[in-house]
């Protein structure tokens, strides 16, 4: 259905859903999507995001549509101009702000108050005041947020509806996916290369093919581990997001930091062994799933590897 279709058909409910990124945090509102999607079941359903999620997106069926948010920078007025005419030609009926950010903020005066709007931007329909919601884990404060918009039930973030073809990497029940990276801006959140190493060295003396995971940005990490250990499978950069997704229901276990592949693994059921610094709180933003365990240290560096590989053999 085009835009101009949707403005025609007056008794077609029109939704925007906002959710540009992180990766964890994109998985971790896959929930409160499929709720959306329950509670409007006719309404024909917009996702605000960024270009990484789109086949994600689109392959979920949560959506009748994917825009993608190009994140134009603040002092560009004509893309800010054409980005409300795109809004406001749909004449949404509602929005369910799942950013709840600065620039998420600033939709909402671009599309205007008589637009219901589900979010935290003050002067909008459906207010999340909780003062106690940045203290929230994401899955309870975003369900407290649409409770309040009227959805009561928000079900767990599930990915029974991925699909991919991944015999091309050649990955059977004993590897155990690696994913050694994580935001470029936050290097604290990231387990030393060298541990990594050290695991991988102790995994293929076990038995176990480790298989390292992650964007091209992240090669550095992966190329060292490579050079430094025989038998590791290198797919940095190789892999969708679907595709990773797949792999967690292969394979025999993952490990990694506060990442997004870390989220798509625990949701896909995989075992999961996930590694926090003092940079972020489990508490809020932990992956969840059926046996993920949670290792926090203070300082990465100081995390033993004999306890990451005691958490991957009693987890």
């Amino acid at each position: 259905m085009s835009d101009t279709a949707i403005v025609e058909d007056a008794s077609v409910q029109r939704i925007l859903v906002i959710k540009l990124g992180a990766l964890g945090d994109f998985v971790l509102a896959l929930g409160p999507c499929a709720a959306i999607r329950n509670h409007h079941p006719h309404a024909h359903i917009i996702l605000l995001t960024t270009a990484p999620y789109l086949d994600f997106a689109d392959a979920s069926k949560y959506f009748d549509e994917v825009w993608i948010d190009d994140r134009m920078p603040w002092w560009r007025l004509d893309c800010w101009l054409a980005l409300r005419r795109r809004l406001n030609g749909v004449g949404f009926d509602r929005v369910y702000d799942l950013q709840t950010s600065d620039r998420s903020g600033w939709y909402f005066r671009l599309i205007g108050r008589n637009t219901e709007w589900s979010g935290i931007v003050a002067g909008c329909s459906h207010l999340h005041d909780n003062p106690d919601r940045d203290r929230m884990h994401t899955l309870e404060r975003q369900a407290e947020q649409l409770a309040i918009a009227g959805i009561e039930t928000v079900p767990p973030p599930e990915l029974v509806w991925v699909t991919a073809e991944i015999d091309q990497f050649e990955i059977g029940t004993s590897s155990v996916l690696i994913a050694p990276g994580g935001a470029p801006h936050r290097l604290g959140k990231r387990w030393p290369a060298s541990s990594y190493l050290a695991l991988a060295r102790a995994l293929v003396e076990a038995g176990y093919q480790p298989v390292l995971i992650g964007t091209s940005s992240e090669l550095e990490v992966s190329q060292f581990i490579v050079a430094g250990c025989d038998g590791v499978k290198d797919l940095t950069g190789q892999t969708t997001l679907l595709e990773i997704a797949e792999l967690t229901r292969v394979a025999s276990a993952a490990v990694g930091n506060d990442t997004g592949p870390m989220h798509i693994a625990a949701v896909a059921g995989c075992r999961s062994v996930v590694l926090f610094s003092s940079d972020s709180d489990p508490a809020l933003t932990a992956p969840r799933g059926k046996g993920v365990t949670v290792l926090r240290q203070e300082t990465l560096a100081d995390l033993p590897v004999d306890d990451v590989l005691a958490a991957l053999a009693s987890n």
